[in-house]
């Protein structure tokens, strides 16, 4: 039997774990599953005769590296700041891993002693570090072998709502990390590249400045820039490339009304609110506005806005119910973020039974043989209303596939890596699509960079 150790038991571990479960059999392979909760490890390893749960505190060095020497090949399912510690033992121990999380500066410091070991460090193999990496390379690939010169590489990737739970004014709930939601696009301007002009977007104008996306099938999106679009250029070898964006995408209007947030300060993460513990939703919102003697919170917060009492923007504040003058936040010592985040997660949690959604939406503009054309391409996953989310198969199943494909000897090229060769994405991408991960593409004439709004 091949050993693979799985290091934390989080959202996405256990599609992962059912993969590899199911081919356990037939690979010869036995799963340890590690997490400091002994519970969650259990609960995922289903009682199968190829699966061990086991109790793991990777900040106690003994602990993780006996585990660590056991293993054929380690898959961390850590957060992402804690990849390092598992990396450090694997290089030590020698032996491979694979992390769904970006490179950090740390992580790529150990690419030539991981060269020189012949060990492979897969990275940036979930969705989004991953399949966009892929799909998108594959596409590139297409273009550039036949000899075109790529103008234009777009991409956009969203964690949503299913449409038939799409049931709140703000057609959003969290799928995924709700922290990383509230203080997306904070820490530095978002940049990009547009028709050979570079392009910046600070933080107070990220959300109203938006395009708009249509996928077919399922009605038109809105995309908001990510924090930096130019490291992709050397990535995916697009250095002349004229327009390079990436961005997140929701649906329509859910960028204006969270830009009342912003304006207002809520989504600040860099002080301490004193008292947070004992402040109510109302005592939360009133904290951003001007005293008044006489005027009400609503009625302060409606002026600070600009916004009138039957404007959908207001309806949308008072769907979260963030006047309650009873709920209290009980986060001590806490940021605005997390207060606003606490008092999301009543109204955005996904509820039993309710499916999340996977969008994913490339551009990519060309010219060959002297034709400029634009080739879209497409991909829509949903879950199953359980455990089985949108967000896990398409974190958990890339991850598997390239854990097993490394152990297996099909994927070999050393070194710390992201998915971005042929030799890994083809055979990832072809085995996602029996998952019903698969890409659409449509080739229409090249239409250039026309998006007023940016």
């Amino acid at each position: 039997m091949r050993h693979i150790l799985i290091i934390g038991a989080g959202k996405s571990t256990g599609v992962l774990v059912d993969y590899l479960l199911n081919k356990s059999n037939e690979h010869q392979l036995q799963l340890t599953i590690a997490d400091k909760n002994l519970q969650s490890a259990q609960s995922l390893s289903q009682n199968h005769k190829n699966a061990t749960a086991i109790e793991l505190d990777i900040f106690e060095p003994e602990q993780r590296k006996k585990q660590i020497s056991r293993a054929d090949i380690v898959i961390s399912m850590l957060p992402a700041r804690f990849h390092i510690q598992v990396a450090k033992d694997c290089v030590a121990l020698h032996k491979s891993m694979v992390t769904a999380s970006y490179v950090s500066p740390e992580m790529e410091a150990l690419d030539s002693e991981v060269k020189e070991k012949g060990l492979v460090f897969m990275n940036e193999i979930g969705v989004d570090p991953g399949v966009d990496h892929m799909s998108a390379m594959k596409v590139i690939d297409h273009i550039t072998n036949q000899g075109g010169k790529l103008l234009l590489f777009e991409s956009f990737t969203g964690g949503l709502v299913a449409p038939e739970d799409d049931n709140n004014l703000w057609n959003y709930k969290f799928t995924w990390n709700p922290r990383n939601v509230v203080t997306a696009g904070q820490g530095g301007a978002a940049k990009f590249i547009q028709e050979g002009k570079y392009k910046y977007i600070p933080y107070n104008r990220l959300f109203r400045r938006t395009e708009f996306l249509e996928v077919e099938g399922y009605g038109r999106f809105e995309a908001l820039a990510n924090r930096n679009s130019l490291k992709y250029r050397e990535v995916y070898g697009l250095e002349d490339v004229l327009t390079l964006y990436r961005g997140t995408m929701r649906r329509i209007g859910f960028s204006k009304a969270w830009n009342m947030f912003v304006q207002l300060g809520m989504t600040d993460d860099t002080y301490v609110i004193e008292g947070s513990e004992n402040m109510t939703y109302r005592d939360f919102v009133n904290s951003f506005l001007p005293y008044s003697p006489t005027d009400s919170v609503e009625l302060k917060m409606r002026h600070e806005l600009k916004i009138d009492q039957d404007d959908i923007m207001w309806l949308k504040l008072e769907e979260l119910d963030i006047f309650n003058n009873k709920k209290k936040i009980g986060i001590k010592d806490a940021t605005p973020a997390q207060m606003l985040q606490a008092i999301l997660e009543n109204s955005w949690t996904l509820q039993p039974g309710e499916k999340d959604m996977i969008v994913m939406y490339h551009k990519f503009g060309y010219e060959l043989n002297g034709e400029k054309k634009q080739i879209d391409s497409t991909m829509v996953c949903l879950g199953d209303g359980n455990l089985q989310t949108a967000m896990a198969k398409t974190v958990g199943l890339p991850v598997g596939i390239a854990a097993l494909k490394i152990l297996n000897g099909e994927i070999t090229e050393p070194g710390v890596q992201i998915p971005i060769t042929a030799a890994v994405y083809e055979p990832i991408l072809n085995e996602l699509e029996g998952y019903g991960i698969r890409f659409r593409e449509s080739e229409t004439d090249y239409l250039g960079y026309n998006k007023l709004s940016l």
